[in-house]
């Protein structure tokens, strides 16, 4: 099945929902910047895999912004969405989305952008697309 550039990054979409538990926050009682991050680094991980069908690493994040802080006890939403591609690299960028557990509030929280490069099996980069 030959899919067009568009269906596949369609499909790559990848959205992944969470509970902040306690064992997941900082002193404030929320939740912790070094965890979003891994989160959001194994969210963008899937989508680039989703995409390219290939061994994939991550090289850089960029541009995370923390723009509201998330409580415990809040249910999160993760969505990877790719937004750039290379020839042996793509991007990816990753929203946390908030929702209050007994309300329908949700919001947009934090953002990044995960860069990830494709590899053979020597760890060599090689193209995305064939």
């Amino acid at each position: 099945m030959n899919l067009t550039i568009e269906e596949r990054i369609k499909n790559a979409e990848t959205r992944i929902f969470k509970v902040v538990f306690p064992n997941t926050t900082n002193h404030y009682n929320t939740l912790f910047g070094g965890t979003a991050m891994h989160m959001m680094d194994e969210v963008a991980f899937i989508a680039a895999t989703r995409f390219s069908r290939k061994r994939m690493v991550t090289i850089s994040s960029s541009q995370i912004d923390f723009k509201e802080s998330i409580p415990a006890d809040t249910i999160i939403e993760l969505v990877g969405r790719i937004t750039e591609i290379g020839n042996t690299s793509l991007k990816v960028s990753v929203e946390i989305f908030q929702e209050t557990m007994f309300s329908e509030e949700r919001k947009k929280s934090i953002s990044g952008m995960f860069t990830f490069v494709a590899i053979d099996e020597n760890k060599k980069p090689i193209k995305i697309l064939d």
